[in-house]
């Protein structure tokens, strides 16, 4: 499955009110799931989990993120590329730890295919620990910041 593939499925769960969708294909499973702080306020992130369904093996963690608290999240990479913190090599970092983020705030980007995508902030908090190192390559799904909720 491809990026283009999981935004028609995403585009499908919005267009039909979907709160979750599950599709396995070519040996592949997907998982769709939206979730929200506040179901009133629209529609929330989405979360996206994708396993191989032979080769399903645990994954290693290098870096583990500091004690998490109820109130703690993780903003996960959303596609496999590379994490840059900030818009240019010589540009101050979107983000720093300690910084108060809200929705819609840009976080951070990852380079996939030679395309920037600006990963945004979809819940307020205040940044406790960036997970990544700037340039390096992140996996679909792995954490790269630890929030606490505001």
């Amino acid at each position: 499955m491809n990026l283009k593939e999981i935004k028609e499925m995403i585009a499908l769960m919005n267009d039909n009110g979907l709160m979750e969708l599950e599709i396995e294909k070519e040996g592949m499973r997907i998982k769709l799931k939206k979730t929200s702080l506040e179901q009133q306020a629209g529609p929330g992130p989405i979360i996206v989990e994708r396993e191989r369904v032979q080769e399903a093996r645990p994954r290693e963690e290098t870096k583990q993120p500091a004690q998490a608290s109820s109130k703690t999240i993780e903003i996960k990479a959303p596609m496999v590329g590379t994490f840059y913190r900030a818009p240019a090599p010589e540009a101050a970092p979107f983000v720093e730890i300690g910084q108060v983020i809200s929705p819609g705030d840009v976080i951070c980007i990852i380079e996939a295919m030679k395309l920037m995508n600006e990963i945004k902030a979809e819940v307020k908090g205040k940044i406790i620990e960036v997970l990544v190192d700037n340039a390096e390559p992140v996996e679909f799904g792995q954490p790269m910041f630890l929030i606490e909720v505001l």
